[in-house]
């Protein structure tokens, strides 16, 4: 198992202190860094950004967002920071929710896993650097009723093929990763409750023909360092009550859904009532320990290092920190931490 480190989202006023902590990242032999977008930063420039201060760790979206490109626009932003980056590029994509695709895109949030299933095929072949022409359902290269025809991107990407990624938290989604995808990026990713995803996981490889060889389950988990691990977790409830509760409407709301599988169905439900009435504190309150502990990383280094050995012999082959900052001291401290207990659990690669 390897270790990355996820920056979120950039211009949240801790940019000096992301850098910072991805020059750690890298300097600790880090296997990645990824960064993400809704709607703010976007995570081209940032990746970039950070591809240009840093010289042997990977960087990887996490995720671009499906409804907010054109698939051949992707390819083309792909194709270019694995140029720049010299080959450290790795493309996670995902379908993002309803209320950003509908509300700030203007892109229809309707059949997801058909559209995600074309747009990675298009960018595979654009990659390739093939005449793109493609008929699908959701996308035709080229238009069929004008002057557009079948182009070849320009740009030679530095590797014949880009890793790319899915973020997926139902289980169709997660046996599509497993399909189409070579790796899977999964939030509030619990050791105890991953059964039936990872079986989706395997559904997807068994229908593509493939093994789990080489293929990249990466969980991104919260993490907090201290004495106390309850009181670490408290420190991560206003992280975990936004998405259980906020990230997306009543009604369509994967993290909510996710929780419910774990086995939290009525403490779900008390985040969302409370945190859609703007009862936050309350919200937060609901949350139940065993969510928390289950989908985090949290207290000594001891208690840090049993916790990896759990993600690890499930299956998660990079384990993707998301330090809870305070300030950039305890965050490179956090991620040195983080190194010390992975060779302490012996399941470092």
């Amino acid at each position: 198992m390897r270790l990355g480190l996820n920056l979120g989202y950039w211009g949240a006023g801790n940019d000096a202190a992301n850098l910072e902590l991805a020059r750690e990242a890298d300097r600790l032999g880090y296997s990645v860094v990824w960064a993400a977008e809704a709607y703010g930063s976007d995570a081209p420039t940032v990746l970039a950004w950070v591809a240009a201060q840093t010289t042997r760790v990977d960087v990887g979206s996490a995720i671009l967002q499906i409804p907010a490109r054109t698939p051949a626009m992707t390819a083309m932003t792909a194709a270019t920071l694995d140029s720049l980056s010299g080959g450290r590029f790795r493309l996670g994509l995902g379908v993002s929710g309803p209320q950003v695709s509908e509300g700030w895109h203007g892109v229809r949030f309707d059949k997801p896993l058909g559209r995600t299933r074309e747009y990675v095929d298009i960018v595979n072949a654009a990659l390739r650097r093939e005449r793109l022409s493609y008929a699908g359902e959701h996308y035709t290269l080229p238009l069929p009723d004008g002057p557009g025809k079948a182009i070849k991107l320009t740009v030679h990407p530095v590797r014949e093929h880009i890793p790319v990624y899915l973020a997926a938290v139902g289980p169709k989604n997660v046996e599509l990763a497993g399909e189409i995808a070579d790796g899977w990026l999964a939030l509030f990713f619990s050791p105890e409750h991953s059964g039936d995803a990872l079986a989706s996981l395997k559904a997807g490889r068994d229908k593509a023909g493939k093994t789990f060889d080489g293929y990249d389950i990466a969980a991104t988990v919260p993490m907090v360092v201290g004495e106390d691990w309850r009181a670490c977790a408290d420190q991560i409830r206003p992280y975990a009550a936004l998405y259980v509760g906020g990230m997306g409407s009543r009604k369509k709301n994967f993290y909510n859904d996710n929780a419910v599988r774990m086995g939290f169905a009525a403490e779900a439900a008390e985040v969302q009532d409370r945190y859609l009435a703007r009862d936050y504190d309350g919200a937060m309150a609901a949350l139940p320990l065993g969510f928390l502990d289950g989908t985090s990383l949290l207290g000594t280094k001891e208690r840090i290092a049993e916790r990896m050995r759990a993600y690890a012999e499930a299956g998660v082959t990079t384990l993707t920190l998301s330090p809870m900052l305070q300030d950039l001291e305890q965050g490179i401290a956090a991620l040195r931490t983080a190194t010390e207990a992975l060779d302490l659990a012996g399941v470092g690669s």
